[in-house]
């Protein structure tokens, strides 16, 4: 029931990935929502496009495991609610120089380079690397499943707008009152899931962000040296840029990128990889898949908006109580996204998450 006076009870600014997971998680139980996005449906200027995502429970804090099985849990429950199949298990072989960096439930610690050969034959793991294993790794269905974040929360009840861009809000005793450059709406709670533009609604945490142009390159699929059980989701850390590959699952193609990458204005259409760029990745995933064809099949460009610990910033602003912002997520937010929609979904119910204090917005400083 929406508040008197009030235009909608949670406005969510930003459809991403998780503002469309938040949407969708809180339509789910009978909460009116607006969702609003600067661009058009399907558009490519954030960082929720593209075909594929990695998920895995290899991460280098066991700080991150609840939210790593949330996420996991999560995608089993959008997957029964929508019939579509949104995670392949296709295993995950992450190697870092000298001792490893990464744990998780179930991982485990592979320093021998024939058993790293056994684990995923066309992976070449360079020589003085150790890696973990993870066999919950696997793909994510990623533009599946922000189609399927759009049609249940607009099938729970939510509108979604797109074309409509947030220009500035302020806290209004208990409510919020939000700007767009078409009209003005009053809302009980605002959620801000606004990816590279965060700064700018937020100037009080834009010293945190920085804003990344991020390339992939995806080779034509069928290959047999891309698919399970030849090639899982791996990376290989170095000094200049963590390489990420993901492989050949359901026909998406093997894909690859480096996880570092030029600053860049998000008001600014984000350049496609040039001929240099791309001759440069693909010295990359054959050095590393060594029995691939360099075959492209598709390019692409995003924006990662960083933090300097790689953490997010998620949780209601001290300042305004009434807005809560789920910024920076650093080039491994996808996997969560019902997990983060979850969250704000319980954020904005006042439900509280002491578990997401360590990526909380307190933490950083502000208060």
């Amino acid at each position: 029931m929406v508040p008197a006076g009030v235009d909608v009870d949670v406005l969510v600014a930003g459809l991403g990935i998780h503002g469309s997971a938040t949407a969708f998680e809180l339509s789910r139980r009978g909460v009116d929502v607006l969702g609003l996005d600067r661009f058009d449906e399907g558009h490519t200027r954030g960082s929720s496009h593209g075909r594929t995502r990695m998920i895995r429970r290899a991460y280098p804090n066991p700080v991150w495991n609840s939210l790593v099985e949330r996420a996991f849990e999560g995608w089993s429950r959008w997957a029964a609610a929508s019939g579509e199949t949104l995670i392949h298990r296709t295993g995950g072989l992450y190697a870092h120089h000298g001792a490893p960096s990464l744990q998780g439930p179930g991982c485990r610690v592979i320093t021998d380079r024939a058993e790293m050969a056994d684990a995923m034959p066309s992976f070449l793991v360079p020589e003085g690397y150790s890696t973990v294993y993870d066999p919950s790794a696997g793909v994510v269905e990623a533009a599946t499943a922000l189609r399927t974040a759009h049609a249940g929360a607009r099938a729970a009840g939510a509108t979604l707008v797109f074309g409509e861009s947030v220009q500035e809000w302020r806290q209004a005793g208990e409510i919020c009152v939000v700007t767009t450059d078409r009209r003005e709406i009053t809302c009980r709670k605002l959620i801000l899931t606004s990816g590279s533009w965060s700064g700018r609604l937020v100037p009080e945490l834009a010293h945190l962000f920085e804003v990344w142009r991020i390339l992939t390159v995806t080779l034509a699929p069928g290959q047999k040296a891309a698919q399970v059980p030849h090639l899982g989701c791996f990376s290989v850390d170095r000094p200049e840029g963590l390489v990420f590959g993901i492989p050949d699952a359901d026909g998406n193609g093997f894909k690859a990128g480096v996880d570092a990458g030029a600053v860049w204005d998000p008001d600014v259409p984000v350049a496609p990889p040039s001929e240099a760029e791309i001759a440069a990745l693909l010295g990359l995933m054959t050095k590393y898949v060594p029995e691939i064809a360099p075959d492209v099949r598709e390019t692409a460009a995003c924006l990662y908006t960083m933090t300097a610990d790689k953490r997010f910033v998620v949780g209601p602003l001290p300042w305004a109580p009434a807005v809560t912002v789920a910024a920076a997520c650093s080039g491994h937010g996808f996997k969560f996204g019902p997990a983060i929609g979850e969250a704000l979904a319980d954020l904005a119910q006042e439900i509280p998450r002491p578990d997401l204090d360590f990526i909380g917005v307190k933490r950083r400083g502000t208060v």
